[in-house]
Parts: C-alpha cells; structure tokens; sequence
C-alpha cells in the first residue's frame, strides 16, 4: 500500500499523458468535490442538509456540462486541455449514467478529466482558474434562473 501513495507522488506528466480519461475524471471529481466543499463553508452555508443541496448545483453532471460547454465556446481551454477534455469526453465507461442523458455524462466526464489533468500535473493556479471560472458560471446561471 505504502509503495503505491509514492508512486502517485511521482507520477510525471509523461506518466499522467498516459493516464485512462476516466482515471483521470476519477481524480477531478475529487478535486471540484473539495473546491466546492471549501467554496460553501467559506460563504458560510455550515449546515449538512444544505451543504450537500448546495454542492449538487455546482457537481452535478448537468452543471459540469453546462459549464464545459460554456467554457469552449469561450475557447477557454488551451490545446492541451482541449485533447483531454476530448479523451474524457469520447471516453466509455461501460456503465449506464442514472440520472442523466449519456451525451451529458460524458461532458461531464470531460470536465472532470481536466480537472484530474490539471491536478496531477501540478497546474495548481490553472486547476484553481478553471473551478474559480466554473463556480461563477454556476452561480450566474441560478441568479438568471432566480430572475425568472
């Protein structure tokens, strides 16, 4: 077990390049999950029921989509996040999504696969760039819907 926790620590970029998509949206699933745990106790929403509410608007499948839709055609991502977002998104995860459409689920693999991308590269300000830019994005699509 221990010898594994290294080797993750080691891992270089060649070695995450190579890296399956949904390895790679298994880790950024972690990661936006943190991000957004972090971004509602700061905004001070503490209780649990609301906290886990709160969190699917932003790390739902429909959200992640939306979100990566948006970014692309802002041309926000840059060609090397572009080809991975793109492995992440062609991806097949042999599972059925539950609660969404598959063309939805795999944009939000696509999402997460940049995120876990971003992350084992040690592209930290770029990562916290991306999820900054998606929770505005989020919290701008409920504040349109609110109006409405």
């Amino acid at each position: 077990m221990e010898t594994r926790l290294i080797k993750v620590k080691e891992l270089r970029t060649a070695d995450v390049k190579q890296l399956n998509a949904l390895a790679l949206a298994y880790m950024g699933d972690a990661v936006l999950e943190i991000a957004i745990r972090e971004h509602l106790l700061q905004t001070g929403r503490v209780k649990p029921n609301v906290l886990h509410r709160e969190a699917t608007h932003y790390v739902s499948a429909k959200a992640q989509a939306m979100v990566i839709r948006q970014m692309m055609d802002e041309a926000f991502f840059t060609e090397e996040e572009m080809a991975v977002l793109k492995r992440g998104r062609n991806a097949k995860s042999g599972s059925v999504p539950k609660n969404t459409d598959v063309q939805t689920y795999h944009y939000s693999s696509a999402f997460e696969a940049v995120l876990g991308f971003l992350y084992l590269t040690k592209q930290q300000e770029r990562q916290e760039q991306v999820i900054q830019y998606a929770i505005q994005l989020v919290e701008n699509k409920r504040e349109e819907v609110a109006k409405k």
